[in-house]
């Protein structure tokens, strides 16, 4: 197990931030190639099959999200305590989650699915084409939510780059299996869940293998320190209100389309293309956010004031670098971007219209990305969680408040404004997190 350096420094933050910025790059590869090789079937029926059965699935595995940023604010501080035992306890009981909830997921597949397809209905053809690709997929359940566990104690311990590795090995290997099964031997929409399901379990045994140094000694096996009460109670607690809070978070981000469906088609279908904005800042921002966690787990683990505040302060300063650059990337380039998502000019001058949002998203959100890595490597969720309750309500009051005054424009107000209140409200509570950080002797 590394042991990471005590001293903080521009280095250090950029060797956590960029590995998890070019990861975070490959994700939207691999939807374009399983999009575009079933394209190649001539028919629309299995590109929505797999689109809409990628979505119910991601949808399902989400929830369990929490495991990663909890493993890593958990991990983290016991990794800057120097408590190997708890540092291994961490790891195997989120491996226990994993398996648990990933076999319930297999057993209940039919009720899952049917909800599923009751929120969102298909016709016969795609849902029945769907059915058939989540039913392969959905077998590497226990390997997908072990991902976020697994991912979150290599965070923990600074190795982003083996996190790097695990995503693109996985996103190669699924690509790669995609033109194999689907243009080579004709499998259609089941060759695409094949290839997924192959590079799911694939990855995880490469996740598994880069976390081997938990699996040395008998710390693993140890089932009075994994399965101790009060550290599964706190285990809970952490896990619980990330999901809570993460619950909230994805409510603001559903209502937002839900609102801007009532203004019209042409508003709706611009606002989604200004969402992919917002994505491409959010993870050009997670490597950030990433590096803040594990720095200020582990400072509160060795118990350093000094070093918790010069990560907030180094993360932060990179964080805000990079916003500007978007900034101006947006400003500059933001109509041609605009352009080369959509032919269809009413979307087009619509989108222009609200592009002044976008410019200005970067910088109004980047408090509130970066409070929440620094309060989730603190494993203070109870304060993320209550802040973003409040956030959300200020989200729903502005809507309703300007949304009926300035329309669309109203609309993106209330979620620049949301951000604010996020940041603004998790910056009261940091001075009790800096606090709580006793200097080290």
């Amino acid at each position: 197990m590394n042991e990471a350096s005590p001293e903080i420094t521009h280095r250090r933050v950029l060797n956590i931030s960029i590995p998890i910025v070019i990861s975070n790059a490959t994700v939207p590869l691999l939807g374009i190639v399983d999009t575009g090789v079933v394209g190649q079937m001539g028919e629309a029926a299995p590109i929505g099959a797999v689109g809409i059965g990628a979505v119910i699935l991601t949808a399902i595995y989400w929830i369990f999200g929490f495991l990663r940023m909890g493993t890593t604010g958990l991990a983290g501080q016991a990794m800057g305590a120097k408590d190997t035992e708890e540092t291994v306890a961490i790891l195997i009981r989120a491996l226990l989650i994993a398996l648990t909830a990933g076999v319930a997921i297999i057993l209940f597949q039919m009720p899952l699915f049917a909800g599923a397809f009751l929120v969102s209905p298909a016709s016969p053809e795609v849902e029945s084409l769907a059915r058939e690709y989540m039913q392969i997929r959905v077998f590497s359940a226990p390997a997908m939510i072990a991902l976020y566990g697994l991912t979150g104690w290599l965070i923990a311990a600074e190795r982003t780059r083996a996190v790097l590795a695990i995503q693109v090995v996985m996103n190669g290997l699924n690509i790669v299996l995609d033109f194999v099964f689907v243009l080579g031997f004709d499998w259609g929409v089941q060759g695409v869940a094949f290839a997924t399901f192959i590079a799911e379990w694939s990855g995880c045994a490469l996740a598994l293998w880069f976390c081997r140094a938990g699996f040395k000694g008998t710390a693993w096996r140890t089932k009075s320190n994994i399965f101790d009460p009060q550290k599964l109670k706190r285990m809970m607690s952490v896990n619980i209100d990330i999901m809570i809070r993460s619950v909230l978070l994805q409510m603001v981000f559903l209502s937002f389309m839900f609102f801007a469906a009532g203004l019209g088609d042409v508003p709706l279908a611009a606002n989604q293309i200004l969402m992919q904005f917002l994505m491409v800042t959010a993870y050009a921002l997670d490597g950030f956010a990433f590096a803040v966690e594990a720095l200020v787990a582990q400072a509160l683990g060795a118990k350093s004031r000094a070093n918790l505040r010069r990560a907030v302060v180094l993360c932060s300063g990179w964080s805000f670098a990079v916003c500007v650059l978007l900034t101006l990337a947006f400003a500059i380039f933001g109509t041609t971007i605009i352009d080369l998502m959509t032919t269809a000019e009413p979307v087009r001058a619509e989108a222009r219209v609200y592009l002044i949002y976008m410019i200005l998203a970067p910088l109004t959100g980047l408090g509130s990305w970066i409070l929440d890595g620094v309060f989730i490597g603190a494993t203070r969720t109870r304060d993320m969680r209550n802040k973003m309750f409040q956030s959300a309500i200020v989200y729903v009051l502005a809507a309703a408040i300007l949304v009926p005054v300035f329309g669309n424009h109203g609309l993106w107000m209330s979620l620049l404004i949301s951000f604010v209140a996020r940041a603004l409200t998790l910056a009261t509570r940091y001075p009790a997190l800096e606090r709580g950080a006793e200097e080290a002797a």
